[in-house]
C-alpha cells in the first residue's frame, strides 16, 4: 500500500470504499458469537464449586451474558470502535467472566465485609451502568458529524513542537532513570523501582505523599510514549518522515528509551497493556484484522495470562507463584476484585459515610496538589474503603461505577456512564473520520484514540487518583504539540 504525505480529498465513494468489508465479520459472527455469549459463561457455570446459584449469580450470569454479545458486537462491526471496544473487553472479563468464577467457585479475592444484598445491588447497578452507556452511544449517532468535520479545522501536530517534545521525552526518561538508580534498576522487578523511589526521597517524608514520586515515573515514561507514538504515526503516513535521518535516529533512540522505561517488569501491568495497544493501534491505523484480533486475544490473554503476570512484581524472595489445577482459580486470587469491591464501596456508604458529592473527583481533578498544601485531601477510594474494611494491604481497586457511586450516588452514576458512553462513541467515530478518510500525518486523533483507548483499562478499574498523573502529564504533551494551524510549513506531512 503506498502512502502519501498530503491530504487526500475524500470523496463519498472513496470513503465508502476505504470502510473494511464485512466478509471477515461473517465467517466470524457466529462461533465467536457462540463462544462469548454461550460456550465461556457455560464452561464457568458447570465447574463445581460451593457458590450459591441465588439472586446475584443469575444477575452475574446475565451481565457476563450481555457483555460477551456487546463485545462480539465491537468485534464483528465494520468500522473500528476502538475505546467502546476497550470498556467491553474489561466488562466481560473483569466485571463479567471473572466474577462469575468466583460466584461459582465461592471465594474471592478481597473480603466482601457487608451483607449478600450489597453484592446483588453492585452487580445491578453494573448492568445500569452498562445499559446506560449504551444508550450514551446510541445518542451520539443522531449527532451529523460531516457538518462539524468540515466545520472546524483538524487538530495537528506542530513539526517544531513535536521535536520539543522529543527532547522533553530523553531529558524526562534520563532523569527517572538517574534518579532511581540506573537503567539496570528497571529489569529487575516492581519491588527494586519502589525501594529506588523510597531511598532517593521521592515518597515524601510522611510516606502519605507521592506526588513526587509520581511526577518523576510519569514524566519519565508519558512523554517517551507519546513522543515515540508521533513518530511512528509520521514514519507510516509520510515519505519524508522515512527520507529524513534525524526522524529515523529519533525514533530508534525512543525505542531504546521505551525498552527501559516502559517495560512489563518494571511497569503495572495495565500500564504495559496501555503501551501495546496504543502502538498496535497507532502502527496499524487501517487495519481491521489487528483491531479484531488485538479484543480477541486480548479476552484470551486476561483470563489465561494477566493473573501469572505479575511474576516481576516482586524479586525472587518476594514472589510466591500461582499455584493451582483449575483454569478458573487464578480469577478468584488476584486482580479481578472490581465488583467486590464496589460492593464494600456500597456498604461503606451504607454504614453512615456517605458520599463525598465530588470531593473524590476533585481530589482526582487536582491530585497534584501535596496533602502537605491540601488538608484533609481525600485518599484513593480504594484506600479509602480497603482502610475502613481494616485490610493490611490497601492497594485496591475502585472501578468506576464505584468512584461515581461514592461521589454522586446512583443518579450521577446512570448520568456519569450516559456521558461517558456518548464521549467514547463521539471520540471512535472522530477516529474514523480522521485517521481512515483523512490520511494526514499530523492528525492528533490519530494518536490521541488508541492511547485512551488503552489507557481506559486504568480507568475503568481505578482508582482514578491513582491514575490521574499521567492523564495530567499527557494533557501537557498534547497541547505542547498541538496546533490548528493550516498553514502546510508549520504541520508534519
Amino acid at each position: 500500500m503506498t502512502l502519501s504525505a498530503s491530504p487526500r480529498t475524500v470523496t463519498p465513494a472513496r470513503a465508502a470504499a476505504s470502510v473494511p468489508r464485512a466478509a471477515l465479520s461473517r465467517a466470524l459472527s457466529v462461533p465467536l458469537a457462540l463462544a462469548l455469549v454461550g460456550f465461556l459463561p457455560g464452561y464457568v457455570t458447570a465447574q463445581p464449586g460451593t457458590g450459591v446459584r441465588d439472586t446475584a449469580y443469575w444477575l452475574q450470569l446475565t451481565l457476563t451474558v450481555y457483555a460477551g454479545g456487546r463485545l462480539a458486537a465491537m468485534v464483528l462491526t465494520r468500522r473500528r470502535r476502538l475505546i467502546q471496544g476497550a470498556f467491553w473487553l474489561f466488562v466481560y472479563v473483569a466485571m463479567g467472566v471473572a466474577p462469575l468464577a468466583q460466584e461459582v467457585i465461592g471465594q474471592v479475592p478481597t473480603p466482601v465485609v457487608g451483607p449478600r444484598s450489597d453484592t446483588t445491588t453492585a452487580i445491578t447497578l453494573v448492568i445500569l451502568g452498562c445499559v446506560a452507556f449504551d444508550v450514551g452511544a446510541l445518542l451520539a449517532r443522531h449527532r451529523p458529524a460531516a457538518r462539524v468535520l468540515r466545520a472546524r479545522p483538524p487538530a495537528q501536530v506542530s513539526r517544531r513542537r513535536l521535536w520539543l517534545l522529543i527532547a522533553v521525552a530523553y531529558l524526562g526518561s534520563a532523569v527517572s532513570i538517574a534518579k532511581l538508580g540506573g537503567p539496570a534498576v528497571f529489569f529487575t522487578s516492581r519491588q527494586a523501582i519502589s525501594e529506588s523511589v523510597q531511598s532517593s526521597g521521592l515518597a515524601g517524608g510522611s510516606g502519605d505523599s507521592h506526588v513526587g514520586s509520581a511526577l518523576i515515573r510519569g514524566f519519565g515514561t508519558v512523554p517517551a510514549l507519546l513522543a515515540l507514538l508521533f513518530l511512528v504515526r509520521w514514519m507510516i503516513t509520510s515519505r519524508v518522515a522515512r527520507r529524513t535521518p534525524l526522524a529515523i535516529a529519533a525514533l530508534g533512540g525512543l525505542v531504546v528509551i521505551n525498552l527501559i522505561v516502559n517495560n512489563p517488569i518494571s511497569n503495572p501491568r495495565y500500564w504495559f497493556l496501555t503501551v501495546v495497544f496504543s502502538l498496535l493501534f497507532t502502527a496499524f491505523p487501517r487495519s481491521p484484522v489487528m483491531y479484531r484480533a488485538a479484543l480477541v486475544t486480548g479476552v484470551v490473554a486476561a483470563l489465561l495470562l494477566f493473573p501469572f503476570l505479575d511474576r516481576f512484581r516482586y524479586d525472587s524472595g518476594g514472589y510466591h507463584p500461582v499455584q493451582t489445577t483449575s483454569v478458573l482459580e487464578p480469577l478468584t486470587l488476584k486482580d479481578y476484585d472490581q465488583v467486590g469491591m464496589f460492593a464494600n464501596t456500597l456498604t461503606f456508604v451504607h454504614s453512615g459515610k456517605g458520599h463525598s458529592h465530588g470531593r473524590q473527583l476533585a481530589a482526582d481533578v487536582f491530585f497534584f496538589v501535596p496533602r502537605s498544601v491540601w488538608h484533609g485531601k481525600p485518599l484513593d477510594s480504594g484506600v479509602q474503603v480497603g482502610q475502613w474494611m481494616g485490610m493490611t494491604n490497601t492497594n485496591l481497586s475502585s472501578p468506576l461505577w464505584a468512584e461515581l457511586w461514592l461521589d454522586f450516588g446512583p443518579v450521577g452514576m446512570t448520568g456519569g456512564f450516559l456521558a461517558l458512553g456518548y464521549l467514547c462513541a463521539r471520540g471512535d467515530r472522530r477516529y474514523a473520520q480522521r485517521t481512515l478518510e483523512d490520511g494526514r500525518p499530523g492528525t492528533v486523533m490519530a494518536v490521541v484514540i488508541p492511547l485512551v483507548c488503552g489507557y481506559s483499562f486504568i480507568l475503568l478499574r481505578g482508582p482514578l487518583l491513582q491514575a490521574s498523573g499521567r492523564i495530567g502529564i499527557a494533557a501537557v504533551c498534547l497541547a505542547l504539540v498541538t496546533t490548528f494551524s493550516e498553514d502546510r510549513r508549520k504541520i508534519l506531512r
